[in-house]
């Protein structure tokens, strides 16, 4: 991967129509890239993922919010994914009346998104694409800004799609591990690198996706 020569910009510094805004930051700051440290161009794989892991920024995190397996009455079926935006928290659902519960970020007061949908299609480090209206206020941002330990993106994206058509919002990572648990971002639901990494290998494409 090789950064963009243009500044890296956040897309939630801007005010822009929630619903071409979806799954950008609203509080990183911009940042030169050449300020960044090097990433190595690496195939995709278990050694891609470790050296851009070591990369991608840090924050503590309260143990009281780590992944773990709880106790969770539904009716929706097994392998289906439910985000609780009051609780912001999402939940795999498994078998015997139990779920794997992760913390997560949700839409900011305004622009919250609920629904029922469908995951289409996953990407690995997925690039990250600004909106045309934000390119036209800045337009030294690139079309595109390739995915990295740095993107607003982060390591996995989880693209939701209501009856096949492409919803805009998404289930992914961060490069602001300090917003989890956190009222945010622009609809999307933001997960820890490791936790949507793991969410990742567990649910196929076609999963079930609840948000409430």
């Amino acid at each position: 991967m090789r950064p963009s020569p243009a500044l890296v910009l956040l897309a939630g510094l801007l005010p822009v129509a929630a619903g071409l805004t979806a799954c950008q930051s609203q509080t990183a700051p911009v940042q030169a890239v050449a300020a960044l440290p090097a990433v190595p161009p690496l195939p995709p794989g278990p050694e891609r993922d470790a050296a851009w892991m070591k990369l991608a920024p840090k924050a503590p995190i309260d143990p009281a919010l780590a992944r773990s397996t709880v106790d969770f009455a539904t009716r929706e079926a097994v392998g289906t994914i439910v985000v609780d935006t009051t609780e912001r928290r999402l939940y795999l659902v498994q078998p015997g009346g139990k779920a794997l519960r992760y913390p997560v970020s949700v839409g900011r007061a305004g622009v919250e998104w609920t629904g029922r949908a469908e995951i289409d299609r996953k990407l690995e480090w997925p690039d990250w694409n600004p909106a045309p209206e934000m390119i036209g206020r800045h337009p030294d941002l690139p079309p595109r800004l390739e995915g990295g330990p740095f993107s607003p993106i982060g390591a996995r994206a989880l693209y939701l799609a209501q009856n096949r058509k492409d919803t805009l919002y998404r289930i992914h990572g961060t490069n602001e591990p300090e917003t989890i648990g956190q009222a945010v971002s622009s609809g999307c639901i933001r997960m820890l690198n490791e936790d949507v990494m793991d969410l990742y290998d567990r649910v196929p494409v076609g999963t079930k996706v609840v948000v409430r």
